[in-house]
């Protein structure tokens, strides 16, 4: 299997690679997998794709409209490929996608949890995996930094208006998250903003802010973190 054969497969839905690796045991992946190559959004593509083939109400109302439309698109390419679909949304048990995202070598951890990349900043999302039981060569990211290493200010921690992320006690691991806290917030009056254009801390962050998400992307994504916490 060619790498590229994959990355034009999957950018004909709207969905864009990124990233693959070669799992070991402690990957958790079904058995026999050889080469995982990771599937999601970056820029507005996956968006636009959506939205066209889902009508507002469709978006607003659906039990989970992005995750069947994922499927929908996602699972032919798996077959026409020759690969199992897999997708981060399915379960308990969940597959750890946030780790097999860090195996690609081409992410980090923010501050605040989300993983950054140096591109795309914190606009990115991963919406499905591809495993092959063959073993294939997948792209070496090469090595740099997390562009937070760089960022002084870190505004990501500070900017939240109830101050949702707490203290860091360990450098290397994402700040203390108060969820409820967070969700009060969106559900009143004074969270409009937040809710109606994204998380105000994660559009704090200096990196990628040409990918930042439109607000009908970010509506639909808060909304949708909204519903899943009962607010």
């Amino acid at each position: 299997m060619e790498y590229g054969t994959i990355q034009d497969a999957v950018a004909e839905t709207g969905l864009v690679v990124r990233g693959g690796f070669h799992p070991g045991a402690e990957d958790g992946l079904p058995g026999g997998a050889e080469t995982v190559v990771l599937v999601g959004n970056a820029g507005p593509a996956m968006w636009d794709a959506f939205a066209a083939a889902t009508g507002p109400g469709d978006r607003k109302d659906g039990p989970n409209p992005l995750d069947d439309w994922t499927r929908g698109v996602l699972a032919p390419v798996a077959g026409a490929l020759g690969a199992r679909a897999l997708y981060p949304f399915e379960g308990p048990p969940y597959f750890p996608f946030q780790r097999w995202a860090l195996r690609t070598g081409g992410v980090h951890m923010s501050p605040i949890g989300p993983l950054i990349d140096p591109k795309f900043g914190l606009w990115h999302a991963y919406r499905g995996a591809l495993a092959f039981d063959q073993r294939f060569e997948v792209p070496d990211p090469g090595s740099h930094l997390s562009p937070c290493e760089s960022c002084a200010e870190k505004p990501c921690l500070d900017t939240c208006p109830v101050g949702a992320f707490g203290p860091r006690e360990d450098p290397e691991a994402p700040a203390p998250y108060d969820i409820p806290a967070c969700v009060a917030h969106i559900s009143s009056v004074d969270g409009e903003d937040c809710l109606g254009r994204g998380c105000l801390a994660r559009r704090s962050c200096p990196v990628g802010r040409d990918y930042i998400y439109g607000v009908d992307q970010a509506h639909f994504h808060m909304r949708r973190f909204l519903k899943a916490q009962g607010g």
